[in-house]
């Protein structure tokens, strides 16, 4: 990872590794969109969707790719595919937090070398937020 080329920030790629998501992408990749906006490159890698989810992604992404079934099989794809000094992989269920681009941002001049956000689940069940209790723990 680069800190950007002489005068530009950092290139953000967003990968979103996808399998039959068709209920839920079209709303995911509308929550990418301000980012996208601001620059960052948004792949959408779809791992042999058959609901149509490959068509609805599309139009919200700079680009659609086709990879074996198999989320960290995606996930590299995206990542050999990308343009980015910056990956951040994202999934069908993900909310980022509005500040996370300042806060990859400001990561990055840091120094750090990689990155994550604490998770949340929604849901009813009462067990639900220690299961997301023991990810973030899990993951520091």
């Amino acid at each position: 990872m680069s800190d950007g080329c002489a005068g530009r920030p950092p290139l953000l790629s967003l990968i979103l590794p996808v399998l039959n998501e068709a209920t839920t992408v079209v709303a995911q990749l509308a929550k990418l969109q301000a980012l996208r906006a601001r620059g960052a490159e948004l792949l959408v890698v779809d791992g042999g969707s058959n609901d149509g989810t490959a068509a609805l992604a599309a139009a919200g992404a700079d680009r659609l790719l086709d990879a074996p079934r198999g989320r960290a099989l995606q996930m590299n794809a995206g990542a050999r595919a990308s343009r980015g000094d910056v990956l951040l992989f994202v999934h069908a269920d993900t909310t980022l937090p509005p500040d996370a681009e300042a806060l990859i941002r400001a990561a990055i001049a840091g120094g750090a070398v990689w990155g994550r956000f604490d998770v949340s689940i929604d849901g009813r069940h009462p067990l639900l937020p220690l299961v997301a209790a023991m990810m973030n723990w899990r993951s520091r």
